[in-house]
């Protein structure tokens, strides 16, 4: 990785400004059945031409992940069948991978609020960091635990998916990050040199009604729970340190500005604070050096999500932040969560015909364009503001609620004949 310049404009910290991410999800859903999204997408088999197709695309920088439950099937026991493929098929393209090691699921011989959990996800990330050196030539890059905020909410705020608790979020947070932070210091035991990413979404909640601003604010304060953990701001009794992580993650979606219990709110909408702003806010926070980690959004949007969010992040970068670099994640649309719908979010659509996935056309002519407004802007070229950026992406957003209010009135006619 290479580190930011002092003027915020920032170097990239991968190989290039723009990166690929791999949905790698495998966690265990309310129902029980156990999600492996490098298999559902079949990444696991074509990953040579999955990682070919980011390289070809001027992406060689790459998020993907390590499936702990298939990696250690029996205790203290490594099987990196299942990760190999990928490895190699990364290096042989030349795209530089961040691992992540943890993506929401774990084996099922092991007890995630347990000191087992924390000792055997260091034990693991260990002995994957040795591996990668291996295959790599160099100390990698890894996130020991994928967004340790959303997965405390989701899995045990919730019970969407595992550990399945409910109203046990700050006490799965606590448990997440000392998972991290000793997998962070094995891991540098180790390989010396490893980078640690901490990776979490940047949220914004409002109030609908004047006495839930509390409630809004909290919500929108806890975001940083899981980045000051591990850096020892917070609960220090957990054992971070300034060290805790080297760069933070961002993930940013079209839906993470909301209402306190009420609806998502969009770009284009009054309220709506503007990307550049938070990136602003997590910049004067934590001074660590940063990226865009996540952002996509499903069907038609896609090119103009990607150009608003770009005009953002240079706006921000005009503002002193260094970003180093944008991921595209999921770059390979895949199967939904919950009901295995198909989500066309990707640049790549799911099916392969003849081993080559189909391109989504809009989003790779836009991903050109910003790919070279980048570049100009990196070499210290002055780009301008991109006034249509907004305004595109609002006439899209409103086409797309347009429609699904159509498709849902069919629905329920519909269902309503057939009644």
């Amino acid at each position: 990785m290479r580190a930011s310049n002092d003027r915020g404009g920032a170097a990239t910290l991968f190989p290039s400004f723009f990166m690929g991410g791999f949905e790698c999800s495998t966690h265990r859903r309310h129902d029980g059945k156990r999600l492996d999204l490098v298999a559902s997408t079949r990444h696991d088999a074509l990953a040579t031409e999955d990682f070919t197709a980011l390289a070809a695309h001027g992406m060689l920088g790459a998020r993907d992940g390590v499936r702990w439950h298939l990696v250690e099937t029996s205790r203290g026991v490594y099987d990196w069948s299942s990760v190999l493929p990928q490895m190699r098929a990364a290096r042989a393209a030349g795209v530089r991978v961040a691992w992540d090691m943890a993506h929401y699921g774990y084996p099922d011989f092991i007890d995630p609020w347990s000191e087992d959990f924390v000792e055997s996800l260091a034990r693991y990330t260990a002995a994957f960091v040795r591996l990668a050196l291996e295959e790599e030539g160099r100390p990698p890059i890894i996130c020991p635990v994928n967004e340790i905020s959303f997965w405390s909410w989701a899995g045990a705020e919730v019970g969407h998916f595992n550990p399945l608790a409910r109203g046990r979020g700050g006490e799965l947070k606590q448990q997440l990050i000392r998972a991290a932070l000793r997998a962070a210091r094995a891991a540098r035991e180790a390989v010396p040199g490893t980078t640690i990413l901490a990776v979490d979404p940047l949220i914004r909640v409002v109030p609908l009604r004047p006495e839930d601003a509390g409630h809004a604010e909290g919500y929108t304060a806890s975001q940083w729970q899981g980045w000051d953990g591990l850096l020892g701001r917070f609960w220090p009794e957990l054992g971070g340190a300034e060290d805790g992580f080297d760069v933070m993650g961002l993930n940013y979606y079209w839906n993470n500005q909301w209402e306190y219990q009420g609806e998502k709110i969009q770009a284009g909408d009054p309220r709506y604070r503007p990307f550049r702003e938070l990136l602003v806010d997590a910049w004067n926070r934590y001074r660590k050096p940063l990226f865009l980690a996540e952002t996509s959004i499903e069907g038609p949007p896609r090119a103009p999500w990607l150009r608003y969010v770009c005009a953002e992040v240079r706006a921000a970068m005009q503002a002193g932040v260094p970003v180093g670099g944008i991921c595209l994640y999921p770059v390979l649309s895949h199967l939904g969560w919950d009901n295995d719908r198909y989500c066309p979010n990707g640049l790549f659509e799911l099916e392969a015909t003849g081993g080559h996935r189909p391109c989504h056309g809009p989003l790779a002519l836009e991903l050109r364009r910003q790919r070279t407004l980048f570049e100009a802007q990196l070499r210290g070229v002055a780009v301008p503001e991109d006034p249509d950026a907004l305004p595109l992406l609002a006439v899209s957003l409103n086409e797309l609620e347009e429609e699904r209010k159509a498709r849902d009135a069919g629905q329920r006619a519909s269902q309503a004949r057939s009644a």
